[in-house]
């Protein structure tokens, strides 16, 4: 995969190396230094005596940065996306509530609470709850489908 980099965004600056070298160090400027305007990232090469292999290097590394750069920003977007659509487990979230004690079932999703567990389980009145289920369905896909409007 690569990573198309406009050069216009790009900030090139060429210097001397530091360092061993001797006298060829001190009279060609054959560093190179890379700096994206956009993300700030900063690439200086200077490994080769050639400022023209540095810049290729430099470029690649630059690529690279990029590219994983940009990689994580969409791996992050899409645990965003994936913790928006997975509620997590905890108490505040249930989805029903069966009180043995007091004889009643409560759906948390609509705010419904049914007397008389024994005829919810054997579902003679479990289609209560189904049915009201599918009517705040119905109602919640209809407010969406308005306000796209």
């Amino acid at each position: 995969m690569d990573i198309h980099i406009d050069e216009k965004d790009v900030k090139t600056e060429v210097m001397r190396a530091r360092g061993a070298g001797g006298q060829h160090v001190n009279k060609t400027e054959s560093a190179v230094r890379l700096t994206h305007i956009p993300t700030g990232i900063t690439v200086s090469m200077q490994d080769s005596r050639s400022q023209h292999s540095n810049r290729a290097k430099a470029w690649q590394i630059l690529r690279a940065r990029l590219l994983d750069r940009k990689m994580a920003e969409e791996a992050q977007k899409r645990r965003d996306t994936r913790k928006n659509l997975v509620k997590s487990s905890d108490r505040s979230e249930k989805i029903r509530t069966y009180n043995f004690a007091q004889d009643r079932v409560t759906d948390h999703r609509i705010g419904m609470t049914i007397s008389n567990l024994e005829e919810v389980f054997e579902g003679e009145r479990l289609s209560l709850i189904i049915d009201e289920l599918q009517k705040d369905h119905q109602e919640s896909v209809m407010e969406e489908l308005l306000d796209e409007d």
